[in-house]
């Protein structure tokens, strides 16, 4: 009666079913973190517990068939999407060597060990060896807790594993080809069967030349295009998992797995979805919180405690197995980390991301049972296998990240440390040095900053936000969206549009876990009322979109931007977008003669390095070459990672000619200067102009920088200071009216 109890499974209520799922994805994390375990290993744990190996409580059916194959594409587009593709083209040879190394040391050594010590056949052997070969990012969910995904380990750790994944499933579609043509015949190698290899290598790699191409042909277009009409949140998450599926589906076609579709459509991605923004946001949590624990649930369903109990041969075959796989993982992730000179943490990293087997290598086993080349002992030492090498792979990988981050940690201390020894929180120092030489300016106004955006227009509202976040870290962002009532007998009505649209704001925050504050302020003269709720709030700058005018008129910069700029002396940055910023392809910035020694040097610079650092396009300078040789030294020394190109601009009347390269999809900044400032030249007076004349109808910034650098000095009053500054003096005025009235 007991045996008849444990063949059906205790819950079969779909209801139940996916509650207790629930509540293993619940559970785990906090048992685990009792024991100080890796909660992955409790997935795995919970899954072997209640499958159909354990306990029986529920059947591993259709739904941990499908969600589990979501869960493993969901793990590969996340590592696609996270990959620093500028790190993969400066690198590129060393994900190449160490992609073949953690590919063919495992299997060379699995393969040995098959022959000699096991004696399986030759085709056994090698199918055992391409499964080794290959391994499963399932410890990547740790590296994102840590906050680690674009560290170089990481990155080398997740590209060597889509090409040794890569290898061994094109040798695998080689044993089948082989197989399905001479049996199972393994000893014998003939012409005939080196033809037929050679024919299948060739339509795959056809195949294969026709998916890539297709794929970065027309992904980017089709995304762009889709961006760019619709903005709904449902809509765009629900366009981004179609395009997954369908990259999915086709390398399934082509003879390669789901998993190598997923992770390149990541990659194409990965320039339209900024790591800061709600879209990223909510692929990583449906991931993290249903997709891909249902997945890690569902592997430890597939293994077989109790294999090991029936004798010592499958316990030999899975010690063997495991151990040498292993082996040959480490083997190859610590000769990588040596030969690069990368410290052993990073090592560590490596061969915990690249150690771990699961999925995929069960499908590569079902593949040798159709083939009959695998025995049930084979399939049983696999699968076991699979358990250990999770258990090890979280373990380290676990230990690695806790080692990267405390160092990390440490170095960021003494750094700070040693520039506050040499006087780096000191940058109002208003002598003619450039700043970026000696302290790098207000360590703690860069290290924690406040922007200050003022919204008014609902369709212009998000892209501000969108772009603040941007340009601040995750961890870091602190941010207030104000919106200035002007008081007078509409003010009613106008603080309730307010109220919507902040509270509209600070839902989309929230969905990207961002901290907004939020204020309508009443005020009788708009400018006054945004310097007043700045200082109020600390800020350290503001945000802003730009009026649009249709003609050339000394408003350019609206009724109250220029007494804004002029009354206050923190960066301001005006903006003006016509089109989505995730489909942006390049940043052209404009930056005047000794931009270098303003205080607010470095503070622009860092936020025009992030905002392209999570757009992951191109920036070019145009500029004085002693101001481009500091920028360059900026981000080579504080965001290598930023793509970016020098263009020497020998005078600022040039700045109409760079109009004919900027495209429709490029974002124009120009980096200007109050009147007094070291940066201020008359041909700025030019600019509204210019700006309206040659760049009408174009993505635009507006850069004012920092004049006093940290300190504010606006309540600061002294007989010798000018009160008020004029945009336009009476001299211009006089100059004007004769050059319209030659007559006169």
């Amino acid at each position: 009666m007991m045996t008849v109890l444990m063949q059906k499974p205790l819950i079969g209520d779909p209801t139940m079913i996916f509650f207790v799922v629930l509540l293993i994805i619940l559970l785990a994390p906090i048992i685990m973190g009792k024991l100080r375990i890796p909660h992955i290993i409790g997935m795995v744990l919970a899954g072997v517990l209640v499958g159909p190996y354990g306990l029986n409580v529920i059947e591993r059916g259709s739904s941990f068939e499908i969600f589990g194959q979501v869960g493993l594409y969901y793990i590969m587009f996340l590592a696609g999407l996270e990959m620093d593709m500028e790190s993969v083209r400066k690198s590129t040879r060393r994900y190449l060597f160490f992609g073949v190394l953690t590919c063919f040391v495992p299997l060379v050594l699995t393969y040995v060990m098959s022959v000699t010590v096991l004696h399986y056949s030759l085709a056994t052997s090698f199918l055992l060896g391409c499964i080794m070969a290959s391994n499963t990012l399932i410890a990547y969910p740790i590296v994102g807790r840590y906050g680690l995904s674009r560290h170089p380990s990481v990155g080398l750790s997740v590209g060597s594993s889509m090409i040794s994944l890569f290898l061994a499933l094109v040798m695998l579609a080689a044993l089948v080809q082989s197989a399905s043509s001479i049996g199972q015949s393994s000893a014998v190698v003939g012409s005939s069967i080196v033809v037929q290899w050679l024919w299948a290598a060739f339509l795959f790699l056809l195949k294969l030349v026709g998916y890539v191409a297709g794929s970065l042909l027309l992904i980017p277009r089709l995304t762009r295009f889709f961006l760019r009409r619709y903005s709904d949140s449902v809509m765009q998450y629900i366009f981004v998992l179609s395009v997954m599926f369908l990259s999915a589906a086709l390398t399934n076609l082509i003879g390669l797995e789901g998993i190598f579709g997923a992770f390149f459509s990541g990659l194409i991605l990965s320039r339209y979805i900024p790591k800061v923004s709600p879209l990223m946001n909510r692929i990583e949590f449906i991931g993290n919180a249903i997709f891909i624990p249902y997945f890690l649930i569902g592997v430890g369903m597939l293994i077989n405690v109790r294999t090991m109990l029936q004798g010592g041969e499958v316990l030999w075959i899975v010690l063997l197995i495991a151990f040498i796989g292993t082996f040959g993982k480490a083997v190859a992730a610590y000769v990588a980390s040596m030969l690069f000179r990368l410290p052993q943490r990073d090592g560590n990293m490596m061969f915990g991301l690249t150690s771990a087997h699961a999925a995929g290598a069960i499908a590569m086993v079902m593949v040798g049972m159709r083939l009959q080349i695998v025995n049930d002992d084979m399939l049983n030492g696999v699968v076991m296998m699979i358990l250990v090498t999770c258990v090890v792979s979280t373990l380290v990988t676990e230990r690695a990240a806790q080692q990267i981050t405390m160092s990390e940690i440490r170095t960021r201390d003494a750094a700070h440390a040693v520039a506050s020894r040499h006087g780096a929180s000191t940058p109002t120092d208003k002598t003619n040095v450039p700043l970026a030489e000696v302290g790098n300016v207000d360590l703690h106004s860069l290290s924690k900053p406040k922007i200050l955006i003022c919204v008014k227009y609902p369709d212009i509202a998000p892209q501000l936000l969108s772009m603040s976040m941007m340009m601040l870290t995750r961890k870091r962002s602190s941010m207030v969206a104000l919106n200035v009532v002007y008081d007078d007998e509409h003010s009613t009505a106008g603080r309730q549009q307010g109220l919507r649209l902040l509270e509209q704001l600070q839902q989309q925050a929230a969905s990207a876990e961002v901290e907004l504050q939020t204020q309508v302020r009443l005020a009788s003269n708009i400018a006054n009322g945004i310097k007043h709720a700045f200082r109020e709030y600390a800020c350290s700058e503001i945000v802003m979109g730009m009026h649009v005018h249709t003609d050339r008129t000394t408003k350019f910069w609206g009724e109250f931007i220029q007494s804004l700029y002029n009354g206050l002396n923190r960066q301001i940055i005006l903006t003006r977008f016509v089109q989505p910023l995730n489909t942006l392809r390049r940043i052209e910035v404009a930056v005047p003669s000794r931009a270098e020694f303003e205080p607010g040097f470095n503070r622009w610079l860092e936020r025009l390095c992030r905002f392209a650092g999570q757009l992951d396009c191109r920036m070019e300078f145009h500029g004085r070459q002693e101001s481009l040789d500091l920028i360059g030294s900026y981000i080579r020394t504080r965001h290598s990672s930023v793509r970016a190109g020098f263009i020497p601009m020998s005078h600022w009347n040039e700045l109409p000619q760079l109009a004919e390269h900027i495209a429709d999809d490029h974002l124009f900044v120009v980096v200007t200067a109050r009147k007094g400032t070291i940066s201020y030249k008359n041909a700025l007076e030019r600019l509204p102009d210019e700006l309206q004349r040659h760049f009408s109808g174009k993505n635009l910034m507006i850069v004012f920088p920092d004049q006093y650098g940290a300190d504010t000095k606006d309540d600061h009053m002294s007989f010798t200071e000018a009160q008020h500054h004029e945009s336009t003096s009476l001299y211009d005025a006089i100059m004007r009216f004769i050059h319209f009235h030659p007559s006169r």
